[in-house]
């Protein structure tokens, strides 16, 4: 059991700064930013909601007294990352890793949550 946290507390801390890191890009830069959600084919602005809602998800993820809404949390990751991933690859910028090291960890968090719980 102490092994199945140990996982999850490492992943979802790797997860975490990745995800801080993306909503401090958009808060300060949000010019750079802007212009990767364009060239997506996102409006621009939606940028902050998306940042708010990322902290609002790792909140939920963190918080042991949440598991409806750590579900969801995790889905809309999930979904977020898929979407990230294939919208970096279709416009061929180089930068999908990112996404994909993002839903790894977000797996392996979520696999790791489930079993320590038990």
């Amino acid at each position: 059991m102490k092994k199945n946290k140990i996982i999850f507390y490492v992943a979802t801390g790797l997860l975490t700064l990745l995800m801080l890191y993306s909503v401090s890009m958009y808060f300060f830069k949000h010019d750079d930013v802007s212009q990767m959600f364009i060239n997506f084919g996102y409006p621009a602005y939606i940028i902050y909601p998306y940042a708010v809602a990322k902290l609002l998800g790792l909140f939920a993820i963190w918080n042991p007294k949440f598991n409806i809404i750590k579900e969801w949390a995790y889905a809309g990751f999930f979904f977020a990352f898929i979407l990230a991933f294939f919208a970096h690859y279709m416009i061929g910028d180089g930068e999908q890793m990112g996404a994909l090291i993002a839903l790894i960890l977000l797996i392996i968090s979520y696999i790791f949550n489930k079993k320590a719980q038990n």
